[in-house]
């Protein structure tokens, strides 16, 4: 629910179950499965029983069909992940918007534009320790409805040398979202854009030149590069084993005697298990010596290697925030629709899938890859965004405004840094603030030469 007071100040949606909030809510119940397989689900907020009354495939149920029957056997639950979310006819994100109270789930830029705000004090900081060069590239990776950019820009156009010195790169696979972007960023279409057919450019209201890529890779390097990944790596597919009395076994998805998908366990290694050697090599043997259960991030691990070599050879840093640990993961892997939690199996392709981030993966991939780059934290969304002045904004916008207002302001803010419940709340108990403050954790990748960033001193 956009509220339009302070009108360029901020937006605020109140759904039933925000994104972030599936991911703690405390209640659990059981399903059931595949007799071969035990899968925990104890941090699932009432996951509803399969539905296996007749219904008619949809074409992601139906291509998802076809690649099992093609191959003869299961598919992974990474491969699964991927085709649900990015399947370019049918995939979740592709063809619709899913955030906002009508959608599945909210961001924290859609809370309150001061998160988009804070990040980009940290942009400016980080441009600032960088030397302010002429010209850098500011990309962000899945950027929804491009709300974050749209706050960052505004928030940042009375600093011309900054604003000036700006390409935006978005890196979005969805037509609809890309629209969307275009549209919140109230862009105009460049009479002379690229000649690349590929590389889509625009200018926004602030005069920032746009562009949009479906891939990092795309976007051109030999400039300073300053990426942003909100709520980025957690939509990244993963990869599930369990250990069984042959070892550890990859989490498979097959298609079940009544046509329902159902999990199964590989019969012998598979591909993804020279990621979880390497995952398992990080990790301090009593991190997993009682897990029955890992999760891995093999796409996690490469992206950071793509961009930690993006920032060693160009310079500049990526500020990542999004819900995890800083340590191994068991099963964490959820389905929300309509602020609901559903099957990860039912009905694939209608609802939102996500895991919890593996913060020491990364730094660990990133370490790997480069001794060019240090990386700092992960600490709470909370720190983070208190020590770049978000209390001073909040209480700079609360001195101009109606109680009305006010009270949205406070809500915002408690969802973007508060922990569990907002005690000033007098409202409907379903719609009492969850605060995300200490959920969310957000750790920096930098170029070395540029020291060490805002504000993880």
């Amino acid at each position: 629910m956009l509220r339009r007071a302070l009108r360029q100040c901020y937006s605020l949606h109140r759904p039933t179950v925000p994104r972030h909030y599936r991911r703690f809510c405390s209640s659990s119940s059981s399903e059931t499965t595949a007799t071969t397989i035990s899968i925990d689900r104890s941090t699932l907020y009432n996951p509803p029983e399969h539905a296996h009354h007749p219904t008619s495939d949809s074409e992601l149920v139906k291509h998802l069909k076809g690649i099992i029957k093609f191959r003869g056997g299961p598919i992974s639950l990474g491969e699964y992940m991927s085709e649900v979310l990015t399947n370019p006819k049918a995939g979740y994100y592709i063809n619709r918007d899913v955030f906002g109270a009508e959608g599945d789930f909210i961001t924290s830029p859609e809370v309150s534009q001061m998160f988009g705000e804070m990040v980009g004090v940290w942009v400016m900081c980080l441009w600032q320790q960088m030397g302010q060069p002429q010209r850098i590239n500011l990309v962000e990776l899945g950027p929804g409805r491009g709300t974050l950019m749209a706050d960052l820009l505004r928030g940042a156009s009375k600093f011309k040398n900054f604003i000036e010195s700006l390409h935006v790169h978005l890196v979005e696979c969805s037509p609809a979202l890309q629209k969307l972007q275009h549209q919140n960023l109230k862009c105009v279409e460049e009479e002379n854009g690229s000649q690349d057919t590929d590389v889509r450019t625009a200018r926004s209201l602030f005069g920032t030149p746009v562009s949009w890529h479906a891939m990092l890779e795309q976007i051109p390097s030999g400039l300073p590069t300053i990426i942003i990944a909100h709520e980025f790596f957690d939509a990244l597919p993963v990869h599930q084993f369990q250990k069984a009395s042959r070892g550890w076994c990859e989490k498979m998805v097959d298609v079940a005697e009544d046509s329902s998908f159902r999990f199964v366990l590989s019969p012998q290694p598979t591909p993804a298990t020279l990621y979880l050697l390497k995952r398992l090599k990080w990790a301090a043997p009593e991190e997993f010596a009682e897990l029955n259960q890992i999760e891995i991030c093999p796409q996690a691990m490469e992206l950071t290697q793509t961009i930690v070599d993006r920032i060693s050879s160009d310079g500049g840093g990526a500020l990542i925030i999004d819900y995890g640990m800083n340590g191994v993961i068991s099963n964490s892997l959820q389905a929300i629709r309509k602020h609901k939690f559903v099957n990860l199996l039912d009905n694939p392709g209608s609802a939102d899938l996500s895991a919890y981030v593996d913060f020491a993966s990364i730094r660990h991939s990133a370490e790997e890859a480069s001794g060019e780059v240090c990386v700092h934290g992960p600490i709470t969304q909370s720190q983070f965004l208190g020590s770049l002045g978000i209390n001073f904004r909040v209480e700079a916008l609360l001195q101009n405004c109606t109680e009305e207002q006010a009270e949205t302001l406070r809500t915002g803010y408690w969802r973007l840094v508060g922990d569990g419940e907002a005690p000033f709340w007098e409202g409907p108990d379903e719609d009492v603030p969850i605060g995300m403050g200490t959920r969310y954790q957000a750790m920096a990748i930098v170029n070395k030469n540029h020291g060490v960033p805002v504000p993880f001193q």
